[in-house]
């Protein structure tokens, strides 16, 4: 075989930077983003925030915003005239919320918002001193409300030290106690052994008195933190959490001889191997069998112990990280099959940004050899702001579209959901499958019937008798109000579903059924009649 030259032609598609950018900015989640605008402010002095405009009841994108004057344009092209020729004259510099997008939240015709738009020539121009943002920037506390510091949410370990303090002990056993604090995780637990913990601190490994003191502190130190609240904190397993829990019920004042057999019968469970997973079941015969007690009162105390909190540290979780902040909001105009729907984005979560028009306008004065680099970061600056804005178009677009498709749902409910699939509404768009992925990722709709994910109203499809097809999350939904209507004396099984389904006309195969179920967090027909 020879050696050779040969020439061919081939098309590829290069992601220029402003692609890029659009493209990461659109996957972002409201606190993602949050994080990128902060990180653009803080690098880009071209950038400011727009607090000076009054908060609006719609929301739409500016589409005349103010142009670049002719004499800016001349100015920041002046050290590559060829390269800027096609620069985007009609930049838009602000993000408000002054247009309306009509009832049903249409937007403009002449804005595409699907992430592909034309390319200048001039985007390649970022170059090397314009990177790309993280969303990883981290942020100085320095800023932070005092007040905000002071009203702030306790934490377990804030609960437990500040009871530690009542304490008063020795400097060794004060100092154990609050490694050990520190050493919990989330739900109240201690995953190392106090032998473990020693290991880690001992100063030399081949010293044995050192660390068997430390072993009889950290020994000392966990019984004084189970004895700290909440009940439960500081055990090693979901056994001995339960067991100190019952402990702490014991030793309460006026408890009668009743309830401390009950609660004698609830340790001895506690104690059993295996007892755990007889209790997960509420297997109440076997679990008479493994303890020798009478059935009644092994049930009584198994629901003494239903009634225990397995992860006792869970209740000091700061609920404001959970807290959904929505992205588009779905309100209701009218009432029942008549009713209208009006989709808007949440103005809460619009970033209000324009570009520094002193700063802009300065770059006449500035000398020829540092003017490039300026130029590039108010070229980038004006495309941040653009694809912000075009971020929220296509999120309003998909939501008004997927609103569109299950109008029956915010009519009726889970039950009238219909099949949706991401290629359908990307090929009614005119997106890409990608697209519609990115923008229903992280993104959440505030509607009538609640706060739900975009990608929640989507579902394949299952067959019926009728040659139509049936939402998966219809049929969740069916599932639930079958089980919930069941009699509880005779729960009904997968089986009996699939053929309730079946009757109604939906092809649902047993274990579809079991799947469905084990999604909704329902327990199998066996555990919802000992249950019940």
């Amino acid at each position: 075989m020879k050696p050779g030259l040969s020439l061919r032609i081939s098309q590829q598609l290069a992601l220029t930077p402003l692609l890029q950018q659009s493209i990461r900015l659109l996957q972002l989640s409201t606190l993602e983003l949050d994080s990128e605008v902060e990180q653009m402010l803080d690098d880009n002095p071209f950038l400011e925030r727009d607090d000076d405009g009054a908060a609006r009841d719609e929301f739409g994108l500016a589409r005349a915003d103010t142009r670049v004057s002719e004499g800016d344009r001349i100015s920041e092209n002046a050290d590559d005239a060829s390269a800027d020729t096609n620069a985007d004259t009609n930049a838009d510099t602000s993000i408000d919320t002054s247009a309306d997008f009509g009832e049903h939240g249409t937007q403009p015709e002449n804005w595409d918002g699907d992430g592909s738009m034309e390319l200048a020539p001039d985007d390649g121009e970022w170059g090397g001193e314009a990177p790309a943002r993280g969303a990883d920037a981290s942020h100085d506390d320095d800023d932070a409300d005092p007040a905000e510091r002071v009203s702030g949410h306790e934490s377990l370990a804030e609960h437990l030290h500040r009871q530690a303090l009542a304490l008063r002990l020795a400097p060794e056993d004060a100092a154990a106690l609050r490694f050990l604090i520190e050493s919990l995780n989330d739900d109240g637990y201690l995953e190392d052994s106090p032998a473990q913990l020693a290991a880690t601190l001992a100063e030399d490994e081949d010293s044995p008195e050192q660390i068997d003191e430390l072993i009889h502190r950290f020994t000392l130190a966990l019984k004084l933190l189970q004895s700290l609240e909440p009940a439960g904190v500081g055990a090693r397993d979901l056994a001995e959490c339960l067991s100190l829990q019952l402990r702490g019920r014991q030793a309460e004042r006026g408890v009668g001889a009743a309830e401390q057999a009950l609660l004698a019968t609830a340790l001895q469970i506690c104690a059993q191997h295996g007892a755990i997973e007889l209790l997960a079941r509420r297997d109440a015969k076997k679990m008479t069998q493994l303890i020798g007690q009478p059935e009644d009162a092994v049930r009584a105390a198994m629901q003494t112990i239903a009634r225990l909190d397995p992860k006792p540290g869970r209740q000091f979780a700061d609920v404001r990280h959970n807290i959904i902040l929505p992205d588009v909001i779905v309100s209701a105009i009218g009432s029942g099959s008549a009713s209208r729907f009006r989709v808007r984005i949440n103005p809460d979560v619009v970033p209000r940004l324009r570009i520094q028009d002193a700063y802009a306008k300065a770059l006449r004065g500035v000398q020829r050899a540092d003017r490039q680099e300026l130029t590039q970061r108010l070229q980038e600056a004006r495309w941040f702001v653009k694809n912000i804005q075009q971020r929220f178009d296509t999120i309003l677009r998909v939501a008004t579209a997927i609103v569109e498709r299950q109008r029956g749902f915010f009519i009726h409910g889970e039950v009238a959901m219909r099949p949706l699939v991401q290629h359908d509404l990307a090929e009614e768009l005119g997106l890409h499958d990608s697209t519609i992925s990115r923008v229903t990722n992280a993104k959440y709709m505030a509607t009538p019937r609640g706060t739900f994910e975009l990608k929640y109203f989507f579902g394949s499809a299952l067959n019926t008798e009728a040659g139509g097809n049936a939402s998966s999350t219809a049929v969740r939904a069916l599932i639930k109000q079958l089980i919930a209507a069941e009699n509880p004396h005779k729960p009904l099984s997968d089986q009996q579903i699939a053929d309730i389904l079946k009757d109604q006309g939906i092809d649902c195969a047993r274990r579809t059924v079991a799947k469905y179920r084990e999604h909704l967090r329902i327990p199998v027909a066996n555990l919802r009649r000992a249950a019940a």
